[in-house]
């Protein structure tokens, strides 16, 4: 009997929610729609082959993909090692040397719920001030930018740099199962919206022409600002690692390479 937990259903809902059909699907993994169908409905018990291969050509996050395995009766076949594993010297090194590297602009490695795993000096920077109840480990990047206490008043364009970090986290609520997720984006949507010091916050009277929208921010009396490049693993398989990302703040304009160079020494 097909229950709410079963693989099938549990496909399902990730075809619906990658909103393709059961002939596309079934094209994508050299499939029939029937067998989608039956695969579906529990009429039919995929193979552990299979549940992969659908899993991939769905897009599913490594983490799924083992309560897929789960629900078919299968093994999970993707590990979850704690980073601080001997197993991921080597990770963590090049990781370090990564953020490193980075510097004097800032950088910082978040996992799937965006609690900061390591950070550069440029970070640590722009950090620096804050209330000590925001920077009790483990550190969470969403909590600390849209606090009030924390980042935003320190934000110019703040409304519109909080419109797209919470757009970033719908999308990923949308492709994504995540529970911890939600509760997250939930709490941090619901913060309160510092009132700006300045009068037209976010409209400044001589618009720069970034490529990108930017994080312009207040520090030590300099406006800075930067545009954010996010960078994942490609074909992951372990947990942990398919869920960090690694992100690099890129100066977006002259005055802020100087002021950061400068800093660097």
């Amino acid at each position: 009997m097909t229950t709410t937990t079963s693989v099938g259903s549990l496909l399902r809902t990730w075809r619906e929610r990658r909103g393709i059909s059961q002939l596309e699907l079934a094209g994508r993994a050299d499939s029939s729609s029937r067998h989608i169908s039956f695969i579906e409905t529990g009429r039919s018990r995929p193979s552990e082959e299979m549940v992969l291969r659908l899993a991939d050509r769905l897009d599913v996050p490594v983490r799924e993909r083992n309560a897929l395995l789960l629900a078919a009766g299968y093994a999970p076949v993707y590990a979850q090692t704690p980073l601080d594993d001997p197993s991921m010297g080597t990770l963590r090194e090049g990781l370090e040397r990564l953020l490193t590297g980075y510097e004097p602009y800032p950088a910082l490695i978040v996992d799937g719920t965006y609690h900061v795993i390591a950070a550069n000096r440029g970070i640590l920077m722009l950090l620096d001030g804050l209330p000590e109840h925001l920077l009790v480990p483990p550190l969470n990047a969403m909590r600390i930018t849209l606090h009030p206490e924390g980042l935003a008043p320190r934000i110019v364009n703040f409304k519109e740099w909080r419109g797209h970090l919470l757009a970033q986290m719908e999308r990923q609520i949308a492709l994504a199962r995540s529970e911890p997720l939600r509760a997250l984006y939930e709490e941090v949507a619901a913060y309160p919206v510092p009132v700006p010091d300045r009068p037209g916050d976010a409209e400044p009277a001589e618009p720069v022409p970034y490529f990108a929208l930017p994080l312009v921010i207040e520090h030590d009396g300099q406006v800075l600002s930067f545009v954010s490049s996010i960078s994942t693993f490609n074909t992951p398989m372990d947990v942990t690692v398919a869920e960090l990302a690694i992100e690099t703040m890129l100066p977006a304009d002259p005055a802020t390479v100087k002021y950061l160079r400068s800093l660097g020494g």
